[in-house]
């Protein structure tokens, strides 16, 4: 019997939509599975075709539920220190560093490694039924997979201590409430409002909106004159596209005719 992949793929309209196909583990990532998406977004990144992307987990009992501690249990400290090194640490930006806009649509359990993937997004949508969580304090180790990075620069340093330090549970409205997700939906919903929010975004000139994304993501790291000079730059890449060439063209003609 053939084994099922390990992620699915679909493309239409501008919009990939990658689904994590481990729903037996809750659509935990294991290495095999790690590796396919390291190879996976950078890939989606290049594709003319693709405009956005939209990352979601089989099922749905979970998005992801983080590292396969089973897998993870059997490996000695070596080979994991080896692991964090030269495999982890760059799937730790994998999704960050994908100069299109990434949308998570969460079902379900999304806690560790899974909600750390989150984090990477720039946008999410969620079910009612949504349950996230920072575990790893409990386990003896910490979220080392970006989230004591990430997670104070949305929502302040005592709110992140908290959700880490107590490795307890919080739900889809305390996530909105935190700001850590735009939209709670229906659990049968999730899907057509992430495809909705991806079509409207694809429906703009890609130049705008990745030079956008790069400039918001700029913002999170440096000072303000230094983000309004990255701003400057990235205004004037924009200015060098066809796209919004053709765009100003259309919105004379139409000025002309009314």
């Amino acid at each position: 019997m053939t084994a099922a992949p390990l992620h699915l793929l679909a493309v239409e309209d501008g919009i990939a939509v990658v689904t994590l196909n481990r729903p037996e583990a809750l659509n935990s990532i294991n290495r095999a599975l790690r590796l396919e998406l390291m190879e996976l977004f950078p890939a989606l990144d290049l594709r003319q075709d693709v405009r956005v992307i939209v990352i979601t987990g089989a099922g749905d009992k979970a998005f992801c539920t983080g590292a396969d501690l089973k897998e993870r249990s059997a490996r000695t400290t070596q080979e994991m220190v080896h692991e964090r090194h030269h495999l982890t640490a760059k799937s730790n930006t994998l999704l960050a560093n994908v100069s299109k806009p990434v949308i998570a649509a969460i079902k379900g359990y999304c806690m560790a490694g899974g909600y750390e993937m989150v984090l990477q997004c720039d946008m999410a949508i969620a079910s009612d039924n949504a349950i996230f969580s920072l575990p790893e304090v409990t386990h003896g180790f910490f979220p080392g997979g970006g989230a004591c990075q990430r997670l104070p620069r949305l929502i302040g340093y005592q709110l992140a201590k908290e959700l880490i330090l107590t490795g307890r549970r919080w739900d889809a409205r305390e996530a909105k409430e935190l700001g850590l997700i735009n939209r709670i939906v229906p659990l049968d919903k999730v899907m057509e409002e992430a495809m909705a929010m991806a079509r409207q975004i694809a429906s703009h000139p890609s130049i705008g909106v990745v030079q956008a994304k790069r400039a918001l993501n700029q913002s999170m790291e440096t000072p303000l004159a230094a983000g309004l000079r990255f701003d400057l730059e990235a205004w004037i890449a924009c200015m060098h596209s066809d796209e919004w060439k053709e765009k100003l063209a259309g919105f004379v003609r139409k000025e002309r005719k009314s």
